[in-house]
């Protein structure tokens, strides 16, 4: 019987088998995204192969890193957030980092203490979901961050995101072009960028259809029960609206059951539209038409910006917007003549 070798495999062993040079592994391994996908590849098999281990704390220490990277959430129950998470971790994946997930649930106290992650050197960067930048001081200048989906205006932070007015303004367009002209919008939480953007897309497409006088704004939100509470006041004071574009999927689902409960047929009657995509609106009854917007690679570009200025790469600034699309479902149809 053949003795089992104890010895570790190298970064020699890994580049003998994908048949390149130790410092191209080490390239693939460190900065996957730098090489060619032949490369890439080449490289993470013979890593399979030949059982080599990344000491990705060794690592870390020597380039004094953490080698983890804090994702800040307002509300981790969202299910909004799932695809954008998704698309952080993969490439955190390739760069061999650690996602650590700080959840504020709204709370500034609990977001002071998530950022001292950075400040106690726990984590190398952010990437801020919460909408709300961090306080004058708290980070140390220059700390690498991204604001994902609501921007952070006032900010050095690059964005990544949807062009939330445009989406709203093709969203309107859209319930227009199917002949609706008593229009109302549910709108989001109040303070909130995301809400002035679809707010503003709404107005717009109104007003360029020369639909000013039918302009009805509905304070809401962004939870099921706003969505009712939305529902319900729609009911009682325009009952002549015929369609209905909310801030986001899971409010149009609380506008759908209360207007249900006040007798309203969903399309028949009036007609919804959401905003997000969330996988929710394709098995709701009735199937929710929405704005997609593309969450997994909004992670995945976020996390790529992030990974460029912890490389001190040239990184994209400002805002960087992702394609959305109408995807168009059962719950809106033409109005009734």
């Amino acid at each position: 019987m053949t003795k089992k070798s104890n010895n570790r495999p190298t970064v020699r062993d890994v580049a003998r088998v994908a048949g390149v040079s130790t410092a191209t592994v080490s390239r693939a391994l460190q900065s996957p995204d730098i090489v060619s996908k032949k490369t890439r590849d080449a490289v993470f098999a013979a890593v399979s192969e030949t059982g080599y281990s990344v000491n990705t704390a060794a690592q870390m220490l020597r380039r004094n890193r953490s080698g983890t990277i804090l994702v800040i959430l307002p509300d981790i129950s969202n299910p909004f957030f799932s695809k954008i998470l998704s698309g952080i971790e993969e490439v955190a994946t390739r760069a061999n980092l650690t996602i650590l997930i700080g959840n504020t649930n709204g709370d500034s106290t609990r977001y002071a203490n998530i950022l001292e992650n950075l400040r106690n050197g726990r984590a190398d960067g952010a990437l801020i979901l919460n909408g709300e930048a961090p306080p004058d001081g708290m980070l140390p200048e220059g700390t690498p961050a991204v604001s994902i989906s609501e921007r952070l205006d006032g900010t050095p932070y690059p964005h990544v995101g949807t062009d939330n007015e445009r989406a709203a303004f093709d969203a309107t367009r859209y319930l227009i072009e199917q002949g609706h002209r008593k229009i109302a919008h549910v709108t989001g939480p109040q303070d909130n960028t995301l809400t002035k953007d679809r707010r503003d897309g709404y107005v717009k497409a109104m007003t360029e259809a020369g639909l000013s006088d039918h302009i009805r704004l509905i304070d809401g939100g962004f939870v099921y029960s706003d969505g009712e509470h939305a529902g319900h006041h729609l009911a009682k004071n325009w009952p002549e609206t015929t369609a209905v574009f909310c801030a986001n999927d899971e409010s149009a689902m609380g506008v759908i059951r209360s207007l249900q409960q006040h007798g309203y047929s969903v399309p028949d009657d009036i007609s919804i539209m959401g905003f997000d995509d969330v996988p929710f609106a394709r098995i709701f009854q009735p199937e929710l038409t929405t704005v997609h917007q593309a969450r997994n690679l909004i992670g995945q570009r976020a996390m790529e910006i992030l990974l460029e200025q912890l490389e001190k790469k040239p990184f994209s600034t400002g805002s960087v917007y992702l394609d959305h699309r109408i995807v168009s479902r059962n719950s809106v149809a033409g109005p009734r003549n």
